[in-house]
């Protein structure tokens, strides 16, 4: 007589499928959605909390063997899905509809911040999550350049009033004030000029509903990142370093400034970690996994120094599209993927508070 396969035997199967970011069993964390057993075939539905999970072929066959192992399971179909996790409501949430906003960051300018902005939004787009990309360098705006795009945006009615309709490019749904401004026309801003654009590119910007908003913030610690720390729920932060010693105190400064932000403002603004850009060659390596064991925050991984890169940010096609093949677009694939896996992990922690 053939054994009856129980959807209960099916879940303790499943418990041995154990998420290594989050370090709970995909049963506990609630990612098994539908179980389907006819006779002895048997079909579930897992969904990750991002897309862009490094894991997730392994986990699909850890728990195809778990299932398959099971007495009288004779056909095994593993569906593997995705949501990002939504974040708390905001009374005064400007972006309903974006579940996760990260910032990239530098101490100083000239390491790639934007280029690196760029080509992760461009990968966790090709994950297959939603992505927007908010170029809010005030001061020298280039994502319209790197994505390759200079259309003038449009506007459309809403519910709450005219709205600015974010350009498309490279699957990812972008906003820059270099739409917007004359070509080659200096910026000089004041402050309070500073927040009430960046307030604009957040709130009359028809994100959607994104999985993710990347947010290419102006070097330093100046006016953009305190508006955008008091006007957006930030997910948490991404510094972008060179990797010469030296500048671990750059990025600590970077470091410094949102921990401060996040106890004027009493709400958590994690960092992330830190990303190291232009590693090899003439810069030397190893001071992005440094600063992050002195700052006491996770290390991403290290971009190589590689001069098709900014080619590719110049001809306005991020290198993860250009050069799929090639090492710099398998460094971005891994940085993307661990900063998806940190942001799942800072989300799922601050839910269990």
């Amino acid at each position: 007589m053939a054994v009856e396969v129980t959807e209960e035997a099916v879940k303790s199967a499943l418990r041995g499928v154990v998420d290594p970011d989050l370090q709970r069993d995909i049963i506990t964390l609630g990612f098994l959605k539908e179980t389907r057993i006819c006779g002895g075939a048997v079909a579930v539905t897992i969904e990750l909390t991002t897309p862009a999970c490094p894991v997730r072929d392994q986990m699909k066959q850890q728990a195809h063997d778990l299932i398959a192992a099971l007495e009288g399971v004779e056909a095994v179909t593993i569906e593997m899905t995705a949501r990002v996790r939504e974040r708390p409501p905001d009374v005064a949430d400007l972006m309903p509809g974006v579940r996760t906003v990260i910032a990239v960051a530098s101490g100083k300018g000239g390491v790639g911040k934007s280029t690196v902005a760029a080509n992760l939004a461009v990968q966790l787009a090709a994950t297959g999550a939603t992505v927007g990309l908010l170029d809010a360098d005030i001061y020298g705006p280039s994502q319209p350049t790197m994505m390759g795009t200079r259309k003038r945006p449009l506007m459309q009615e809403s519910p709450t009033g005219p709205k600015i309709v974010p350009i498309m490019a490279h699957g990812v749904l972008m906003m820059s004030l270099g739409f917007l401004l004359e070509d080659e026309k200096a910026v000089i801003w004041r402050g309070p000029m500073v927040a009430s654009a960046i307030r604009q590119l957040l709130g009359d910007v028809l994100w959607g509903d994104r999985d993710y908003l990347i947010v290419d913030l102006p070097p330093g610690t100046g006016d953009a990142p305190l508006t955008l720390a008091q006007l957006a729920p930030v997910s948490g932060v991404a510094i972008v370093m060179t990797p010469q010693r030296v500048a671990i105190e750059i990025a600590n400064k970077s470091v410094r400034m949102f921990r401060t932000l996040e106890k004027s403002l009493n709400r958590p603004i994690p960092i992330l970690g830190i990303i190291e850009n232009m590693s090899g060659g003439v810069f030397g390596e190893g001071g992005g996994a440094a600063a992050g064991e002195q700052l006491e925050v996770p290390f991403l991984g290290a971009i190589p120094l590689d001069a098709e890169i900014s080619e590719a940010s110049d001809s306005g096609e991020p290198i993860v599209l250009r050069r799929p093949d090639s090492a710099a677009a398998a460094a971005y694939r891994h940085v993307a993927s661990a900063l998806a896996a940190r942001v799942s992990m800072v989300q799922f922690e601050a839910g269990e508070k």
